[in-house]
């Protein structure tokens, strides 16, 4: 009988310090415990302070580690290896889950698996079903919008991302303008229900580029002038037609690019994950796309859409397996890296 993998995971790239346990058994991965402890202490600030998130994630990395060890009835002997997030990131906060994971490899003597921040989201939609390959992931968070090509497990191609803001960050600005406070994805989708998504012709960003790059950052300066026109005289019925119209757009703007990603290619499946991919109506945008290709969508469960080290342990457990390893000495974190570079095919 196949041995089973254990992985213990660490994820802190941002303002979210996720620790997991998994064990693979075959083709089964089981998430034997998890632990996200999310910062509130940004919403005075209306954005991330890289250096208090990391203080955040100093303050509770160690006890979330026992926790979650004891939770999942493992000891440091049960543990096969160590999967970390080493990049991309805010840098300070990334390092300290890096070092705390280091310390660990080196008193236990256990191997480090580097995982890709979003490779992690990759897995995360990855493994909500059966897995047929070659696949296109949709990965739309807080700092990435990207296109990917996989061709297998560990396999990665970018097709195209965004050239300025993520589709995370627009939100939560457009979420600022509006005064709906941080973080601003879930207050300006729900603020978009009660709107007229017709209301406002708004930009479809690169609609006919002929490539698959994104870009936000001019729908953002619309919806700007559009509230600065409107002036004080700005109701709440303005404000949800504005939240409707801008979620419209961008609605617009993924399917659009997903369907050129289509024709450019053979794919069995779509994989949508990411903080946005949690969004009601990019999910149903991206569901009737695949409906209508005929191919299977996996969606990454709302649960495991934000920063967590469930996804972190399921990309570093197939990792562990095909021999991405390193010693406690030679990593490092990086705030910018491609995932190209973790690709072993």
């Amino acid at each position: 009988m196949k041995k089973s993998t254990t992985i213990l995971a660490i994820e802190s790239s941002c303002d979210d310090t996720g620790i997991a346990v998994l064990r693979k058994e075959g083709d089964s991965v089981e998430v034997l415990a998890s632990l996200v402890t999310s910062q509130d202490i940004h919403a005075a600030t209306g954005g991330v302070i890289p250096e208090e998130a990391a203080k955040e994630h100093l303050r509770v990395i160690s006890p979330m580690v026992t926790a979650v060890m004891g939770d999942a009835r493992v000891g440091k002997e049960d543990i096969d290896a160590i999967a970390l997030t080493v990049g991309p990131g805010l840098m300070p906060s990334l390092a300290i889950g890096v070092q705390a994971g280091k310390v660990l490899a080196y008193a236990w003597d256990k191997p480090i698996v580097p995982v890709h921040h979003i490779e992690g989201h990759v897995y995360s939609a990855l493994l909500m079903g059966k897995q047929e390959f070659p696949a296109l992931a949709v990965i739309i968070s807080g700092g990435h919008t990207m296109l990917i090509k996989v061709d297998n497990y560990l396999s990665y191609t970018i097709l195209g991302q965004t050239r300025d803001d993520a589709v995370g960050e627009v939100f939560d600005k457009v979420a600022r303008m509006l005064g709906l406070g941080y973080p601003g994805g879930p207050k300006v989708s729900a603020l978009a229900i009660k709107g007229n998504p017709n209301a406002y012709d708004f930009p479809r960003p690169m609609e006919h580029s002929h490539d698959l790059d994104f870009s936000y950052s001019g729908l953002k300066t619309a919806v700007l002038y559009q509230i600065r026109d409107i002036g004080d005289a700005i109701i709440e019925e303005d404000r949800a037609n504005i939240a409707a119209s801008f979620q419209q757009a961008i609605c617009d703007s993924v399917a659009g690019k997903i369907k050129h990603a289509l024709t450019q290619g053979e794919y069995k499946s779509i994989l949508f994950a990411g903080g946005v991919a949690a969004n009601t109506a990019l999910r149903d945008r991206i569901a009737e796309i695949a409906d209508n290709k005929r191919i299977l969508l996996h969606v990454a469960p709302r649960e495991l859409c934000g920063d967590n080290a469930v996804m972190i342990g399921q990309a570093g457990v197939y990792a562990y397996e095909a021999g991405r390893l390193e010693s406690w000495k030679d990593v490092d974190a990086v705030a910018r890296i491609s995932i190209e570079k973790f690709s072993l095919h």
